[in-house]
């Protein structure tokens, strides 16, 4: 484009350097011949600087697109790299799923042993409104409106001393051959508070932080990290049926399961050591039986 600029000025040039000699050929240059020639000569210096401003001007944007490219370059490095982290992830995530499945399969729940379901029914007949105990399955249920605000994992003050009073027995002697299996549920209602989407982006993600969060309760209290286990099942797994507005009472939250591996081992409460532990049966058919 500047080239053309240039040709174009040139023509122009020279065909007033052509016309100023044939004048001057012809004889002596009168006064508005002069004034012709010097108003030419003006508007074409005006017309060379206004094609110097132009050619600057087509310069900058021209750097401007190399630029925008070599961001566009940089752009599109940067999302492939935060591809591959999230690849990443998502097979670390598998890699949690497959063990998860593998280390459930092993477990046994059941019936515990007479002196840890004795200490069990006394705990759900401390706290009435807040447990539960199924002693065919080995189960404490807790009523997540009871231990947890709406929309929040962390764990209210007055449900924390019947957590604490259920560390106690998880290590005891007696108890100390469980693993501890704690599963988080919620009913069907969606999240809709933006502050709590913020810190749970589903029901699903509720669920299992409200799990995470028991567990870490209990750890303060001595329960040793390699005998608990978190789940979260969100809506998934409903106790009763939801109603068509989702909001359901009874299907929000906490249940903890005592179970041994089978022909495995359980670690004692707060030592890390492990303990051989005999095969138990299934647990048997019959309906469940709640002790409040």
């Amino acid at each position: 484009m500047t080239h053309v600029m240039r040709n174009r000025w040139g023509r122009v040039l020279a065909g007033s350097l052509v016309a100023l000699a044939a004048t001057m050929l012809g004889g002596c240059v009168g006064q508005g011949e002069h004034d012709r020639l010097f108003e030419t000569n003006r508007s074409l210096q005006s017309r060379n600087a206004d094609l110097e401003r132009e050619n600057s001007e087509l310069k900058l944007a021209l750097d401007q697109i190399r630029g925008g490219v070599g961001r566009g370059e940089a752009t599109m490095s940067e999302l492939q790299r935060r591809n591959a982290e999230l690849q990443r992830q998502l097979d670390q995530a598998l890699g949690d799923l497959r063990s998860l499945e593998s280390r459930l399969s092993s477990l046994n729940f059941g019936p515990v042993d007479s002196e840890t379901d004795a200490a069990l029914q006394a705990l759900a007949a401390q706290y009435p409104d807040l447990i539960k105990y199924d002693s065919a399955r080995g189960m404490l249920r807790f009523a997540s409106d009871l231990t947890f605000d709406s929309g929040s994992a962390i764990v209210k003050e007055n449900a924390k001393p019947a957590i604490d009073a259920l560390a106690q027995i998880l290590n005891s002697s007696a108890a100390s051959q469980y693993e501890v299996v704690v599963e988080g549920h919620t009913d069907s209602q969606r999240i809709a508070n933006p502050a709590t989407l913020r810190e749970h982006k589903t029901n699903r993600h509720l669920s299992a932080h409200r799990a995470i969060a028991v567990i870490e309760q209990l750890g303060s209290r001595g329960v040793g990290p390699t005998r608990t286990l978190a789940s979260g099942w969100g809506e998934h797994r409903p106790a009763v049926t939801n109603t068509p507005s989702g909001n359901t009472p009874a299907n929000r939250r906490v249940e903890i399961f005592l179970a041994k591996s089978r022909g495995g081992t359980a670690t004692d409460a707060g030592t890390g050591s492990s303990s051989a532990t005999p095969d138990q049966d299934l647990p048997p058919s019959r309906p469940m039986d709640i002790t409040k």
